[in-house]
């Protein structure tokens, strides 16, 4: 089955094979099951997807959530502070990784051969466990151009060549952090024609926090851009959900976003209402595919989704202090 899951095309295939990843994870993953029994829920209970239990995001913090019992490819970690408790996520089989994020850059953006990739991160070997920086390591990798790279710390250089490129008019993707891409656009001016500009999120401990609409006016006016696009990803999910503008997401055929009732964890949204985020990501397959998270938003009745903030008591965490 876990060669089918990135190969869903309709909504019955996706609730389907969510169904049977379920019943896989409620077997195998022993945190998931002592979970689920906890709540008295068993597989035999579950007919639609609203239904099925979403383990909370801080169980990567204490926990090795795991439904495979074959040897660990990868860790990823979240950042933190100094001394703050970070959340792993175990990966067995890093390929599944790699095909998620490359169908899923390709189902949103095309080709990855087509793009320089540009990126405003910390490199590989300053952040390892990073999974962000892992999956854009690999797109620079694979676009095989020899311009794509790492930039965070030669804004000179990398304003140049942006400007050189995009006036050849080269496909260029601008993926970073956002005080990375503030720090940019505050030290030169542009006028990018064929450049797609992405924010990562993260202000906290670098910046003054803006919200997102101040954030993307400022990078918009700095670049000369229409639109500031948003990649949604976590440390714990193996997907990413994009956004092309102005903060409404999409995610790939095998993600999908719920939101729940903030008073009542258990109860799912009707689409429209603001509510805390469940995400179900069935490249998960080996850790746990059906997570709450800590971010509140709303869905949509097209599936886009928005993100509009955090629970008050959420830890600060996130690629934005991957360089602190």
């Amino acid at each position: 089955m876990k060669n089918e899951l990135l190969n869903i095309k309709t909504e019955q295939q996706f609730t389907k094979k969510a169904l049977n990843v379920f019943k896989h994870q409620f077997k195998n993953n022993k945190v998931y099951r002592s979970f689920c029994d906890l709540l008295y829920v068993h597989p035999s209970d579950i007919t639609k997807i609203e239904d099925i239990p979403f383990l909370p995001i801080q169980f990567f913090k204490s926990r090795k959530v795991l439904s495979s019992l074959e040897e660990i490819d990868e860790v990823f970690t979240s950042s933190g502070t100094t001394g703050s408790v970070t959340s792993k996520h175990y990966v067995t089989d890093v390929s599944l990784y790699e095909e998620s994020y490359l169908k899923g850059f390709d189902h949103f953006y095309g080709d990855i051969k087509e793009y320089v990739i540009l990126a405003l991160l910390p490199n590989y070997l300053e952040r390892k466990g990073s999974s962000l920086v892992y999956m854009v390591n690999d797109l620079i990798q694979k676009s095989e151009n020899v311009h794509s790279g790492f930039y965070l710390n030669n804004l000179d250089d990398l304003a140049q060549k942006l400007v050189n490129l995009d006036k050849e008019g080269q496909k260029i993707l601008l993926i970073g952090v956002s005080f990375a891409l503030l720090d940019l656009v505050e030290k030169h001016n542009f006028n990018l024609k064929n450049t797609i500009v992405m924010e990562t999120g993260g202000m906290k401990g670098r910046r003054k926090e803006l919200i997102r609409n101040e954030l993307h006016m400022l990078l918009q006016n700095g670049f000369n851009v229409n639109e500031i696009h948003s990649e949604y990803g976590m440390t714990e999910l193996l997907s990413q959900g994009y956004s092309k503008g102005n903060g409404i997401f999409e995610t790939p055929p095998w993600m999908k976003i719920l939101t729940r009732d903030t008073e009542d964890a258990l109860t799912v949204l009707e689409k429209g209402k603001t509510g805390g985020i469940n995400v179900i990501d069935l490249a998960n397959y080996n850790s746990c595919s059906f997570i709450a998270t800590q971010d509140l938003g709303k869905v949509h009745e097209n599936n886009t989704f928005e993100i509009i903030g955090r629970f008050d008591n959420s830890d600060i965490r996130g690629c934005n202090l991957m360089v602190l």
